[in-house]
């Protein structure tokens, strides 16, 4: 597992894959914002495994421990080259 952060955006992504490419979300599911105080989607690959988590309002969200252990945030990786 491991997290980036985007501190000009206040967003931080937790990946419990090891890389997640462009188009492996097949289904993005929006929490409640309401129920959970703020912003956070998770990303479902396939075959409904739980791949990753967007935080929102990260600094909220998270603890400051979390945002500093967090790598600088990049684009996701393109997609693997079809075989």
């Amino acid at each position: 597992m491991r997290i980036k952060y985007d501190p000009s955006a206040n967003a931080a992504y937790i990946y419990l894959v090891e890389d997640i490419y462009a188009g492996s979300a097949a289904k993005t599911y929006s929490c409640d914002p309401i129920e959970v105080g703020g912003m956070i989607n998770l990303d479902f690959d396939r075959d409904g495994r739980l791949i990753g988590v967007e935080v929102m309002d990260a600094d909220k969200r998270l603890t400051r421990e979390t945002l500093a252990e967090a790598n600088p945030d990049r684009d996701r990786k393109p997609a693997p080259p079809a075989e």
